[in-house]
């Protein structure tokens, strides 16, 4: 394996600690949220991204506790995602890249990123369905706009796994026949 490689491939390690840091940050700040909506509910105007949900809590706490969770789990499973994604790239030996360890990680990555996507895309539907009841959502689109994107990254990624699960048999089958 060349420098320029074994460089780019450290550099990809580092940025995925990154997003991982950023996203766990960002999963723990809406935890926090989430509970000071619950028992502070004045503080929520000064936390992160001042997702106040107050009014709905208020209105229907059954909605809020939908709306919050599908939020919730969105970004744990993002977190998820790159610390699947960190240990993939740890444990990956590019002198011999196709063994079960990967293959079988980039399965679980395709699984995640397909579940974030789904997720998203039925917490989109059902937020678009609360400004009938006078909900306001202006806010929460954030959380799953690119729903559609993840569901086609999902696949995208899923032939992938397949390719390496391939690549995984034939290296098998040649150590098998030398």
């Amino acid at each position: 394996m060349s420098t320029k490689n074994n460089f780019v491939f450290k550099g990809l390690h580092i940025v995925a600690w990154v997003i991982f840091v950023g996203l766990c940050i960002e999963a723990g700040a809406l935890i926090v949220n989430f509970c000071f909506s619950l028992f502070k509910p004045e503080f929520v105007q000064n936390l992160y991204q001042k997702l106040d949900l107050t009014a709905m809590y208020a209105v229907n706490q059954w909605v809020f506790f939908g709306i919050y969770s599908f939020i919730l789990f969105i970004a744990i499973l993002k977190a998820y995602l790159f610390f699947l994604v960190i240990m993939l790239l740890s444990k990956l030996d590019l002198t011999k890249p196709f063994n079960t360890y990967v293959a079988n990680q980039i399965t679980k990555i395709s699984y995640t990123i397909f579940s974030i996507g789904l997720i998203s895309y039925i917490a989109q539907q059902t937020a678009k369905s609360l400004p009938h009841h006078e909900f306001e959502i202006d806010t929460l689109n954030q959380f799953w706009a690119d729903s559609q994107a993840y569901i086609l990254m999902a696949a995208v990624v899923y032939v992938i796994a397949t390719i390496f699960s391939r690549g995984v048999e034939i290296q098998n089958e040649n150590d098998l026949t030398v």
